[in-house]
């Protein structure tokens, strides 16, 4: 598995699939179903490379299996910290160690730039992330934020790291 920057020459179309699938996957259940059977195809489409945020990728040979994403972060009362702002794998690649991969890839390169601590946020009802960020060092704060998604009220809670 080779973990690297994704550029301009890789398949943007390939990457959307990714957070397609892997948003039936793991929201299965919390985000309505209705929502997640008719994901806008180009939801995720002028993203990519144009939001501010360092784009990685997992590729097994030339396909790429899973993507994730950082950034300073943009809240401002935790600007001090680095953020994960996804990490979204095809569903067949997960447990494959892979999800660690990317996360440590993201963080290395959070500290190298000089950030100390490193937040992220998570749907609470996603228990299977919840387990997965806390086995990598990040620890359940008291702050979240509320959100519809599908028409369904939801909580986001934020999830921290100190070096």
């Amino acid at each position: 598995m080779e973990i690297r920057h994704i550029t301009e020459n890789d398949d943007f179309k390939a990457v959307r699939n990714i957070y397609e699938k892997s948003w039936q996957f793991a929201y299965k259940g919390i985000i309505p179903q209705d929502y997640l059977d008719n994901i806008p195809k180009e939801k995720w489409g002028g993203n990519i490379l144009k939001n501010g945020r360092t784009e990685i990728g997992a590729f097994d040979g030339d396909k790429i299996v899973g993507t994730a994403s950082f950034c300073p972060s943009r809240w401002e009362n935790f600007s001090s910290c680095g953020e994960i702002v996804t990490i979204y794998l095809l569903p067949e690649y997960i447990g494959r160690g892979i999800g660690s991969q990317l996360m440590e890839a993201c963080i290395e390169e959070l500290e190298f730039l000089g950030y100390r601590e490193i937040l992220l946020w998570v749907l609470e009802d996603n228990h299977r992330a919840r387990h997965f960020y806390e086995k990598q060092g990040f620890v359940c704060t008291e702050d979240y934020m509320d959100d519809i998604i599908g028409g369904k009220p939801l909580r986001e809670v934020m999830y921290l790291r100190r070096k």
